[in-house]
């Protein structure tokens, strides 16, 4: 019985993930960990490392609504810098935490203008189509702790709040 990627495993992977341009958005040589079956990765990756062995390299392309979302206008903010926190340093990129009637939302700062702010929604990789290229480094059987919990605990887990 080969240990393949099944829910409840803990699964090890290294990746380089790149856009349709080609251009490299993020790579992890350290392995990633992440328990398989809980949408602890977004679920296009995750479908195509399902039954892969340790060892193993795939090359995954995952569209828009399996990765990040597709883009939303809607999630588009214009604000008043007034209704800002005040000691805030505003950077592109920073991260705004909001209440929604959905839950809790994180919009980025997209751009500083002179009386107002520009906030966004989307994630940065919304609407892109990803390529991975990943190798599966290790694969364990997870423990109860961590199934109950539905992520992995110890050095190299991703906490995802």
């Amino acid at each position: 019985m080969s240990n393949s990627i099944t829910k409840g495993k803990v699964v090890g992977f290294s990746y380089h993930l790149k856009n349709d341009q080609g251009e490299t958005l993020d790579q992890s040589d350290e392995p990633l960990l992440y328990l398989h079956g809980w949408q602890n990765i977004i679920p296009g990756l995750e479908k195509e490392l399902e039954g892969l062995v340790d060892g193993d390299a795939k090359e995954v392309t995952v569209a828009p609504e399996d990765g990040y979302g597709t883009y939303n206008e809607a999630l588009i903010f214009q604000v008043p810098k007034a209704e800002l926190p005040k000691d805030a340093e505003l950077e592109v990129g920073m991260e705004f935490q909001t209440d929604t009637p959905d839950g809790q939302m994180v919009l980025y700062l997209q751009e500083v203008r002179e009386n107002d702010v520009i906030l966004n929604g989307n994630h940065p990789l919304a609407g892109e189509t990803l390529h991975f290229s990943v190798t599966i480094k290790s694969i364990r059987e997870a423990t109860k702790e961590e199934i109950q919990h539905g992520h992995v605990h110890g050095p190299g887990g991703h906490h995802h709040h």
